[in-house]
């Protein structure tokens, strides 16, 4: 009965515990990488809608890259919640680069694959996790680009109690929108559609700032 009664309370916390997980930092970009020698600064406020009794919860994104190659860049993450911060890396390599004409027309791909690590509060677990992240995206207008993303991530819970399950996957379908502001700013913005239980709808948009 003493360990019966222990794995139930391991239980009912993990499950406690895992409604309040829905910090995410977004993909909130487009499948084109930045020029080679390109830094990058991004901030956005990412709201997490809650479901299973957890509460909304309001975030702020902060990232910041630079480009090695003309296909490849690299972007550190933070992100800020009430429920925890989220602390994450991520390399973009631009698989396939459409035809561009006069007004950009054509259609890019890429794959974006990365870590982070959720550092919960108020005795909330941390998560560690695995993001694989393919993007398609295109020219509508000179300024405009359409963009849409399978966003994929597997999970680990860190110092789960015994004989309870301490990983799950997230899949979210995102379709977002950059449009450029200037020569040095863009305004991103996207919406995080959950596939599976396991994830959260959540909404983000932002401005990203380059220095070339």
């Amino acid at each position: 009965m003493g360990i019966s009664r222990i794995v139930l309370v391991a239980c009912l916390a993990l499950c406690f515990a895992l409604p309040a997980a829905a910090q995410y930092i977004g993909v909130l970009q487009s499948a084109e990488t930045m020029d080679r020698g390109t830094f990058k600064l991004m901030v956005a406020p990412i709201m997490a809608f809650g479901k299973h009794g957890a509460d909304e919860e309001l975030g702020l994104a902060v990232r910041g890259g630079y480009a090695f190659t003309e296909h490849f860049d690299a972007e550190a993450k933070l992100g800020f919640f009430e429920n925890g911060t989220y602390i994450g890396a991520d390399g973009e390599y631009w698989i396939y680069r459409g035809t561009e004409q006069e007004q950009k027309t054509g259609f890019d791909f890429s794959l974006t694959g990365g870590l982070h690590y959720m550092l919960g509060s108020d005795n909330r677990f941390d998560v560690m996790g695995f993001d694989i992240t393919p993007q398609l995206s295109g020219h509508v207008t000179p300024k405009l680009e359409l963009c849409g993303a399978l966003d994929l991530s597997f999970e680990s819970i860190q110092d789960a109690p015994p004989m309870v399950d301490d990983s799950f996957t997230r899949l979210h379908l995102v379709p977002g929108i950059e449009y450029s502001l200037s020569e040095t700013l863009d305004l991103v913005a996207e919406f995080g559609i959950a596939i599976n239980d396991d994830s959260f709808n959540y909404v983000g948009a932002g401005i990203t700032y380059y220095v070339r």
